[in-house]
């Protein structure tokens, strides 16, 4: 395993993060959002890497690499970079990168060529049209001394300003609707804990349309009989109190990424999980959420935190990609 890059010095980040390079405020915790990639901002996509790679290895993953970072943040139309950045630290806490589905390009055998393709196979369905109308998510990362809730409240919201900048990134962009992606869980979280996970999301967010699967599934060797006498319940919240109970029951708790997922739609699809080998064996569950159908509290409160922006309707224009709004109209905000 490489040793990782010393800190990019600062000076070269705060150059890139200019007040006319900043897409947002956040809704709480006094931090703001920014969109970037490596064309725009070199010097803090290395830092992006070496905290990524800081991230993933605090957890029992990462790539062994020095930095964090593969071709897909290099492509002539390269990976965007959504960070959380605390201006009073100065420091990155948090981030995401994705890409339109629109910009992926589309191989000769049919799948498009995006992060997640090497572990899920995409259905024609899915690439014609869904694909066009979505947004790939991938990379996430909390810095591991905002990971805690004793770090203070620039912590305890960096996974709710992760959400600020999602929601704000998919209204951006024209036409998108969904966004995609996997979540991670480690190889060292406790077995009977990821196969009522598992068991849990296959049982209330099925994708009856096989919009994709993965290549390698992960299956449980957790009779599924003894599984379901623990989730008893049809009802998807009070099935998940069945859940966070079993859960505690066995010493640990559901992984946060895991948990702001299931608490985001009634109707999110699942794609099945597999195991990310050539990133420490991580267990990789595939997701669609369409952005319209969140939870109405969770899904306006993050668009609220966008539209409140001054600066997002710049940011958009620069774009040249403004979006209707007609999902939000009657939404009231100062």
């Amino acid at each position: 395993m490489d040793k990782i890059i010393d800190p990019v010095p600062l000076d070269l980040i705060l150059s890139e993060l200019g007040e006319d390079r900043k897409f947002m405020d956040t809704n709480k915790g006094g931090n703001e959002i920014y969109i970037l990639d490596c064309n725009t901002a070199p010097n803090t996509l290395r830092e992006i890497g070496r905290l990524r790679e800081i991230s993933y290895r605090n957890s029992g993953g990462g790539s062994g690499k020095a930095l964090d970072l593969d071709e897909y943040d290099f492509l002539d139309n390269p990976y965007k970079q959504l960070i959380v950045w605390d201006p009073d630290a100065k420091a990155i806490i948090g981030g995401y990168r994705f890409l339109p589905g629109k910009d992926a390009v589309i191989g000769p055998d049919g799948q498009p060529r995006i992060t997640s393709s090497h572990l899920f196979r995409y259905s024609e369905t899915f690439v014609k049209e869904y694909l066009p109308k979505s947004m790939e998510l991938g990379r996430s990362f909390v810095v591991p001394d905002y990971q805690s809730s004793k770090a203070g409240a620039k912590a305890l919201f960096t996974m709710d300003n992760l959400w600020d900048g999602i929601a704000g990134a998919v209204m951006a962009y024209k036409g998108v609707d969904y966004f995609f992606g996997k979540m991670t869980i480690y190889a060292s979280y406790d077995k009977s804990a990821l196969a009522l996970i598992m068991r849990f999301l296959a049982k209330h967010f099925p994708d009856p349309e096989g919009l994709a699967a993965p290549y390698k599934p992960v299956v449980s060797d957790v009779d599924s009989r003894l599984l379901d006498l623990i989730l008893c319940e049809d009802d998807l919240k009070a099935d998940f109190r069945c859940l966070k109970k079993a859960i505690h029951d066995l010493g640990t708790s559901i992984p946060p990424l895991v948990n702001s997922y299931i608490n985001s739609s009634s109707t999110m699809k699942i794609f099945g999980s597999t195991i990310a080998e050539d990133f420490s064996d991580t267990i990789e569950t595939g997701l669609m959420i369409r952005f319209s159908e969140m939870y109405p509290e969770k899904r306006d409160r993050h668009a609220l935190a966008f539209l409140r922006n001054r600066n997002a309707p710049a940011f958009i224009r620069n774009l040249g990609r403004r979006r209707p709004l007609e999902q939000l109209k009657g939404l009231e905000f100062k």
